[in-house]
């Protein structure tokens, strides 16, 4: 483990596998750098060197507040100072509408791939409070709740699903980033529907998704696409359900950066 130093001076853990180039993958809500090692591991097999990050306020990162998407930005823009001045980058679920975000913001990226981004584009939004009132949740020291209110507001979860999660070993693990989901949460209110400066960067964009996945993420990489027409839509049949195929993903990004 290694820390870059963020603009505002937060330390953002990150973990380098492999020695070639270097493609660092952006986690989703909940994720922690550990979540992304097998497909770092299947990246660096394949020649590349595969970086993991803990967002702030998740893992060994700091948490330096006040919060704003450009500060998770900036987190970005140091760890691809820190492994080469340059990278390309994968981001899953909320990481890849951060990975956007900031490549808007000029972070330098070699080439994007955004895998399932959960863009509404204006449908189902839940609520302009939303994370207000989870940060209210973390404040009053009810984190626990801040996570089950998340699932089921942002991620639209079953109430059997999300009593199961509760009563599972994973839980604890979602309580200690509960307060990452207030910042999930914050950057999805502000690009629920990607912005033209986001639309419209000058870098190669590979828009991934699986099959099957949520028919919301459908629409949602549908919809990306059709604002991005530059862009290019993959389909990985290895990834199901909104999680990444580490083989397929990388078979994926292969292709493109060898191109």
């Amino acid at each position: 483990m290694a820390h870059a130093t963020s603009a505002d001076g937060t330390l953002i853990a990150y973990y380098t596998v492999g020695e070639g180039e270097p493609i660092v993958i952006v986690g989703g809500a909940f994720s922690t750098a550990e979540a992304a090692t097998p497909l770092a591991e299947a990246l660096a097999a394949s020649g590349f060197q595969g970086v993991t990050l803990d967002r702030r306020a998740r893992g060994s990162s700091g948490n330096t507040e006040p919060y704003a998407p450009e500060r998770e930005a900036e987190d970005l823009a140091a760890v691809i100072e820190a492994v080469g001045r340059e990278a390309s980058v994968l981001g899953h679920s909320s990481g890849a509408m951060l990975a956007l975000f900031a490549a808007a913001h000029g972070v330098p990226v070699k080439h994007l791939f955004l895998s399932e981004p959960p863009f509404l584009f204006g449908e189902g939004d839940p609520g302009d409070d939303f994370p207000e009132r989870l940060q209210a949740l973390v404040s009053e020291g009810r984190p626990d709740e801040a996570v089950t209110t998340f699932q089921r507001e942002a991620v639209r979860l079953p109430a059997e699903t999300i009593d199961q999660i509760r009563h599972s070993p994973m839980f604890p693990s979602l309580v200690a980033v509960a307060q990452s989901v207030v910042y999930d949460a914050t950057l999805s209110r502000e690009v629920s529907t990607p912005t033209t400066s986001m639309t419209s960067i000058d870098v190669p964009v590979t828009i991934l998704r699986g099959e099957p996945t949520f028919p919301m993420l459908v629409r949602a990489v549908e919809l990306l696409h059709e604002a991005m027409p530059n862009a290019e839509l993959i389909v990985v049949p290895e990834s199901h359900d909104h999680s990444i195929d580490p083989a397929g993903t990388t078979r994926e990004i292969r292709r493109r950066l060898a191109a």
